[in-house]
């Protein structure tokens, strides 16, 4: 039987997706916002891309000649962060869910384009992009930037399919007899592989070598034959990248997603019931947030990637304080924006129970900061390997950073889940808690917050009397309380708390 997409097939596809980008569009609540989104992000990706070529400096010797030696290290990391980020998330996020799929003609190839188009509506590939796209205009000044820009755009478009096809690939051998077993060996040789290169000093050598080098020789000196031969190449490995994608798509299609299944007809003993409400409710939520297999990805690569980056780049104490806030602010997003819907139909159930509300949104609360201080404590240690001893100021700024990001994100969490909830299925590895632009403006407004917040931090690191920080913690974390039980008055309120399970159980 053949697994490669026909001709045929490929025109379906085409197709389909745009029925199914119709129909998510026509699902959207407030089109007004929707549009006003896009127009800030191509707004936000025009000013990246130009307003950098005008700084003073720019297109100069210094720093800006070195930022142009670094731009083939940088094009290849915009890579691996697409990688990344599609392997944890099995193959891409889904244009349509895991259940209205299954009943629909919707083809693998449907699928893997949907995915395709679905990658830059993140905030890590958009900050990303956004970042190659200044630090080529910075680089390399006003002369020769449209085509300089042309190339990133391109190259953006060719490590994100790329990137689709290494995913495909480790969902299809994930989902063999051994598939899991041989994807976390394969992960770890490779982490471990890049700290064995960073402690014999051979990897900055190794990322001079990369290809991306003859990408950046391209892109440099205008419109030229190089540049056409630069553009014509990566034109042609991206049709072979979107082409080649659709091959282990159709191979994972057509096998059984062991790790799915495995949780969904798992055994669990039973336990010795709790002897409060609220201890019953907070193991049931910890076990339906721990056993959800995007759950458990997600906090995997958000706790030992930027770990792992820090300890490669021998962070110091002082500036380890913004990776608390990233992992957090990531971590609330795999569920907490829409915290709600883990229950789905089964909330209809909880909600008949003797239970006080407070008891539920204090469970489910504490279940979210639980996740995400795993997550943060995850990062922290790996990233002190390498940081030596932390002076008493260096130390309580990172703790008052963990504690008032974890706080400020939960209280936001909990609020934007009792004002917008949705009806979504987070049983597949592939789901998200909310649809695909809301994603990205609640993951905008976390990261702007909490990299705020550890940047405030970092400085008071400096600071030689350690008191400062947690003076300075006191304010942020009393404020943060404040919208916490503000966001409690909304789910004590019954016609509110009766809107979001309806919602969340459609």
């Amino acid at each position: 039987m053949p697994t490669a997409a026909s001709w045929t097939d490929t025109t379906r596809a085409l197709a389909d997706v745009g029925h199914l980008v119709r129909f998510r569009a026509a699902t959207v609540r407030r089109r007004g916002s929707a549009a006003c989104v896009t127009t800030a992000f191509v707004g936000l990706t025009a000013a990246a891309a130009v307003v950098p070529a005008y700084a003073p400096g720019a297109g100069g010797p210094g720093r800006a000649f070195e930022l142009l030696l670094l731009l083939p290290t940088a094009l290849a990391g915009f890579l691996g962060l697409a990688v990344v980020s599609a392997v944890a998330s099995g193959g891409g996020r889904e244009l349509l869910d895991r259940d209205p799929a299954a009943v629909l003609p919707v083809s693998p190839t449907t699928d893997h384009l949907g995915a395709l188009l679905l990658a830059p509506l993140n905030i890590a590939w958009l900050l990303q992009g956004w970042t190659l796209l200044g630090t080529t205009a910075y680089a390399l000044g006003p002369a020769g930037l449209a085509p300089a820009q042309a190339v990133v755009l391109v190259w953006l478009a060719v490590a994100t399919a790329l990137a689709q096809v290494v995913a495909w690939t480790f969902e299809g051998v994930r989902r063999t007899r051994h598939g899991i077993a041989v994807v976390r060996v394969v992960t770890v040789v490779l982490l471990g592989a890049a700290l064995g290169l960073q402690a014999a000093g051979a990897l900055v050598p190794l990322l001079d070598r990369l290809p991306t080098r003859q990408v950046v020789v391209g892109m440099v000196g205008g419109v030229s034959w190089s540049w056409a031969a630069t553009i014509a190449a990566l034109l042609v490995a991206l049709v072979v990248a979107v082409a080649l994608g659709a091959v282990p798509a159709h191979l994972a299609a057509r096998r059984t997603p062991r790790d799915e299944v495995g949780v969904e007809s798992g055994r669990y003993a039973a336990r010795r019931l709790p002897r409060s409400d609220l201890a019953a409710l907070v193991r049931t939520d910890r076990g339906s947030v721990w056993r959800a297999l995007p759950m458990r990805r997600g906090i995997a690569v958000l706790a030992v990637g930027p770990g792992a980056v820090a300890l490669l780049g021998d962070l110091p104490w002082s500036t380890m304080t913004v990776l608390p806030g990233l992992v957090a602010s990531g971590g609330a997003l795999l569920f907490g924006v829409n915290a709600w819907c883990l229950e789905g139909r089964g909330g209809l159930w909880r909600e008949s129970l003797p239970v006080a509300p407070g008891t539920v949104f204090a469970a489910r609360a504490w279940v979210l900061a639980e996740f995400l201080l795993v997550a943060s404590g995850v990062t922290v240690l790996l990233a002190a390997v390498r940081a030596g001893v932390p002076s008493p100021a260096e130390l309580t700024a990172l703790v008052c950073t963990v504690l008032v990001v974890t706080v400020q994100v939960v209280a936001a969490a909990m609020r934007w889940s009792a004002r917008r909830p949705y009806a979504v299925d987070l049983r597949s590895a592939r789901a998200t808690p909310a649809p695909p632009l809301a994603m990205v403006g609640y993951s905008t407004r976390l990261a702007v917050s909490t990299t705020l917040t550890g940047l405030v931090f970092s400085g008071l690191a400096r600071v030689p009397a350690w008191e400062v920080s947690a003076l300075v913690a006191v304010p942020f974390v009393c404020w943060s309380l404040v919208r916490l039980l503000r966001a409690r008055a909304l789910w004590l309120d019954a016609p509110a708390r009766a809107r979001v399970v309806m919602t969340v159980a459609g």
